[in-house]
């Protein structure tokens, strides 16, 4: 918790429509030099993206009525160097949507993608 009382991180899960489990399954998991575990819990088929034990999670899954960039975007950490994540977003069939943007205080970088289904997301790194 924080001196507030709230919690030290704000994000703990995200989910991601798409349109095609499995093919949202295979960009992601291209993109990210990572598989993707396609799993159903309760009714749904989803995708899980792999998660350290304290680190924040979060799934694909088929939903084509919110795929196509009407859901929150989210930024995932990227392999680095970021320029070769973003070559491999445009290989597996997204889009990159921005030039490489600069945080300040060295804090990192990122860009603004688009999967296959028109979903933005932003690639980060540290580096």
């Amino acid at each position: 918790m924080s001196m507030n009382g709230g919690p030290q991180n704000a994000a703990v899960w995200f989910e991601i429509p798409v349109r095609d489990l499995k093919k949202g399954a295979g960009f992601y998991g291209n993109v990210l030099k990572s598989d993707l575990k396609i799993e159903t819990m309760g009714p749904n088929d989803m995708a899980l993206f792999p998660v350290a034990k304290d680190g924040v999670g979060g799934h694909l899954y088929p939903n084509a009525e919110l795929a196509g960039g009407k859901a929150s975007l989210v930024h995932l950490m990227s392999p680095s160097p970021l320029e070769e994540a973003l070559g491999r977003v445009s290989e597996a069939g997204g889009k990159v949507d921005s030039e490489i943007i600069s945080l300040p205080d060295d804090v990192g970088r990122f860009a603004y993608c688009s999967d296959p289904d028109g979903n933005q997301f932003g690639l980060f790194t540290r580096d």
